[in-house]
């Protein structure tokens, strides 16, 4: 018998899980859809389908959208990603947010890749803390034991019966630690999940569970070439046709897969579909391989009859499959009510909540009934009173009597017992009051600090979900043909663009007050006193209260704290804390606050906004990096062409740069003569189509005596193979370990010297890695600075490479300078302004 506390805990996950499915764009952000009478029909053949599949990688993504949406919506099974990390460690093509805010931008991007494809994702409490290249590394940054743990909570949540790796898990070292971590972990945990003496505190809400098989979702890439892979003996791996065409929605399954990985803009993973038959191949690498290798699921029960008491649905949804009525989908309620009633009495609660949720959300499309609840108000703190409206409209005659409607997270519950007209909307509105003890939203893994490796998650409710529940929502319960259903909508906030029309977004509740350093680092050139600038946000009306800073000792802040007063929320104020560093060089890390009576705010605030995913706001600690170091520039003018998004430019103000940042389409030897450097930013020619006509006038530039530094690119996708003045190859070679030596086998060189004398203390305190995607090879103008390699490889000289050209110098270099400044590490600024500040070659 199944206890009462394993029902209600498994009940719990298992509605967010079908959140995300059935009417997929209600997700936040996007406008509430009905589904089409096609989608009806489709939901009608998964609901007579109960089989499941975890397909497991590391990074979003990284997962084969053309298997996940075959196994979604050819075979109907319940289907899940989990990602172990966010991808927090990753670069961003699309703007400058990284490390964390990244993760949360990635999150989002695999949700709307989930709604495209049908499936369903989850992640664990794991960090990607940057490329790894073996698992050995990634498994020891890693809290592996709780990192286990989630790995084992997905598949008991989930019940697949079958799980698919995307990576080998005998490949350690041959691709990202992270890949090989990810096919590692679910290979060795396969039985664990079936135990019930590991993980016992996850038992409280799901139970041990047995996968059936585990595959390897092999390809050419793993072969080392298409050749290779198509002459090697397949006799071991099982086919899948996965370019299916589904008739109801005129698109192949491939061009389906191909929309949901264009979903990953910031890693720029946008696809083009394809049509006609695609096959991919797994290997079976635990469990048995089914007999004819023509169905993943063969030799598996996965119709009705697998669970106690379904053996009396198969026939009843059959049954309302083949009397299916296009045009007045409202005819199935009848039927779709009787299932629900034998759903309920099967003796298999994973399966009765998903299949119980499946089929209410069928009978209130096949109703057209449209449901809404929304407020004008973006951001509100607990204790506010909020005005909603409320929107109930039956657009197909299906007899439906709206009973009650009541809240969750705060009190309102009216009774109304109204029959709904047909096609006639049902509107009103209420004002209610937000409960002082409501939670605060924002992306609940980061709202404690985290270690390198792991976030901070101790509630097991929440470990693995995408994003946490809202805590303000609205049921509607209906009576349909006197069967009582209810349904759950998050309270948001509408309102029309001029462009866009309605458009929602999530409502956020946040703290009274937010308060937040204006820049991530500050420097203090050479003992030098400097301003720093602190905003404070009022959420809230009539605030008052103090701004402190606390500082350790040594350091001095001009005044001590502020008084403020702010009326009106939304209201911010800016002030200046004049900052005196001790004499010596010195790091620290501040967490600036905020006294309101007797409260104290910590928390920085931070919105998100690009149109292809939700408006995000993040809540983190509030905290700044201040170095004092000692630092020489003779660089003052600095032009400037942004990449795929840094935040040099601003750390270059720090150290006493002018710097225009300037479109490819104005860079002219002329223009340019006006600056002692330009700098690309990262990707530049992977992002920028007009460098490659700009490059004469870059070279021009350089001959005339100016300063190019060229920050990293990728090899694939590069607008021009023309770089430099001189040959130059890229390759992916790069060095993970950031603690890495750095050998200088060129002392002599002036980028060594002037102006700051550069030692190996210089790369002391450096973050992820070194450098990435180094030349492999160089024409002998180029001088080779450092050399680097991670432990175990050969020597690498290609980190920072430098050029004579006429009068000037062209520098390119894979060290990761994008990542260093904005940490405030110290030896790459020093490092980085002797790059700007190479003297002219005209007197040499």
């Amino acid at each position: 018998m199944v206890n009462p506390t394993f029902k209600a805990g498994i009940i719990l996950f298992s509605i967010f899980c079908l959140s995300n499915f059935i009417w997929p764009s209600h997700l936040a952000g996007q406008p509430p859809r009905i589904m089409t009478s096609s989608e009806i029909y489709d939901g009608l053949e998964r609901l007579n389908f109960l089989g499941s599949a975890l397909y497991v990688a590391a990074h979003p993504d990284d997962e084969n959208t053309k298997l996940i949406s075959y196994l979604a919506n050819e075979k109907k099974a319940y289907t899940t990603y989990l990602s172990l990390t966010r991808g927090d460690g990753g670069q961003n093509l699309i703007g400058p947010e990284m490390s964390e805010l990244l993760g949360v931008i990635r999150t989002q991007e695999l949700l709307r890749a989930r709604q495209t494809d049908h499936g369903h994702q989850l992640f664990s409490r794991a960090n990607d803390f940057g490329y790894s290249k073996n698992a050995e590394e990634t498994i020891e940054i890693w809290d592996t034991e709780k990192i286990k743990a989630d790995v084992v909570w997905a598949i008991r949540k989930t019940r697949p019966d079958i799980i698919v790796n995307r990576f080998d898990h005998l490949s350690s070292g041959k691709t990202h630690g992270h890949h090989t971590a990810s096919a590692m972990l679910s290979y060795d945990l396969f039985e664990v999940a079936a135990q019930n003496n590991t993980y016992p505190e996850q038992l409280k809400y799901v139970q041990p569970w047995q996968t059936r098989r585990l595959f390897f979702n092999t390809s050419w890439w793993f072969f080392g070439s298409e050749e290779a892979f198509n002459k090697a003996d397949k006799t071991d791996l099982m086919p899948v046709d996965v370019g299916v065409y589904f008739p109801s929605l005129g698109k192949s399954n491939t061009e389906i897969a191909a929309e949901s990985r264009s979903n990953h803009k910031c890693q720029g993973f946008g696809a083009t579909g394809t049509r006609g038959t695609q096959m991919e191949y797994l290997k079976i690498i635990k469990g048995d391989m089914p007999a004819t290798k023509s169905d993943l699921f063969e030799g598996i029960n996965t119709t009705w009859t697998r669970v106690k008491g379904g053996e009396l649905i198969q026939p009843l949804v059959e049954k309302v499959i083949a009397e299916y009525d296009f045009t007045n989908p409202a005819k199935s309620i009848p039927a779709l009510l009787q299932i629900k009633k034998a759903i309920l009495k099967i003796d298999d609660d994973f399966w009765k909540t998903i299949k119980a949720e499946e089929t209410d959300n069928l009978i209130a499309a096949c109703g057209g009934l449209f449901m809404e609840a929304v407020t004008k108000t973006h951001k509100i703190t607990p204790g506010d009173e909020l005005p909603i409206y409320l929107e109930v409209t039956q657009q197909l005659d299906a007899g439906i009597t709206l009973e009650r409607v009541h809240a969750r997270g705060f009190n309102m519950d009216t009774t109304l017992m109204t029959t709904l007209p047909y096609n006639e909307a049902l509107t009103w509105s209420k004002t209610i009051q937000v409960p002082l003890q409501t939670d605060y939203t924002a992306p609940y893994w980061l709202l404690k600090a985290h270690s390198l490796g792991t976030y901070d998650v101790e509630d097991q409710t929440k470990i693995g979900l995408p994003e946490a529940d809202r805590p303000l929502k609205i049921d509607f319960t209906f009576d349909i043909m006197g069967e009582k259903i209810t349904f759950s909508k998050d309270l948001r906030y509408k309102y029309n663009s001029p462009e866009q029309g309605a458009t929602y977004r999530p409502l956020e509740v946040v703290p009274p007050m937010t308060i937040k350093v204006k820049e991530p680092v500050y420097l203090f050139p050479n003992g030098a006193a400097s301003e720093i600038k602190i905003v404070v946000h009022a959420w809230k009306k009539d605030q008052v209260g103090k701004v402190t800073l606390p500082l350790p000792k040594g350091w001095i802040a001009t005044p001590t704290s502020y008084d403020f007063k702010l009326q009106i929320p939304g209201e911010s104020q800016e002030f200046s804390f004049k900052i005196t560093p001790p004499k010596n060089s010195s790091e620290i890390v501040i967490h600036p606050r905020v006294l309101v009576g007797k409260e104290v705010y910590a928390m920085s605030m931070t919105d998100i906004h690009y149109d292809h995913i939700p408006y995000q706001t993040v809540l983190m600690p509030s905290s700044a990096k201040l170095v004092s170091l000692n630092i020489d520039n003779t660089a003052h003018k600095i032009a400037y062409v942004m990449g795929a998004g840094d935040e040099i430019p601003i750390c270059l103000q720090q150290i006493g740069c002018t710097v225009d940042l300037l479109a490819a389409e104005e860079l002219s030897a002329e223009k340019l003569a006006n600056y002692q450097a330009l700098v690309l930013g990262v990707r530049a020619y992977n992002t920028i189509e007009a460098l490659k006509f700009k490059q004469k006038d870059i070279f021009e530039y350089v001959k005339n005596g100016g300063n190019v530094i060229i920050q990293y690119n990728v090899s694939n996708g590069l607008v021009t193979q023309e770089l430099a003045p001189f040959p130059l190859t890229l390759s992916r070679n790069r060095v993970t370990v950031e603690e890495a030596p750095m050998r200088i086998i060129n002392p002599n060189h002036a980028v060594l010297k002037r102006p700051n004398v550069i030692t190996n203390k210089d790369f002391d305190g450096w973050v992820q890695e070194r450098g990435l995607y180094f030349p492999s090879s160089w024409d002998p103008a180029f001088q080779p600075i450092f050399s680097c390699n991670d432990p175990g490889e050969s020597p690498s000289e290609g980190s920072l490479l430098i050029a004579p050209y006429g009068k000037g110098n062209y520098v390119y270099t894979g060290l990761s300078f994008f990542r260093q400044l904005v940490a405030g590490v110290p030896g790459a600024y020093r490092l980085f302004a002797n790059l700007i500040s190479l003297e002219s070659n005209e007197n040499k």
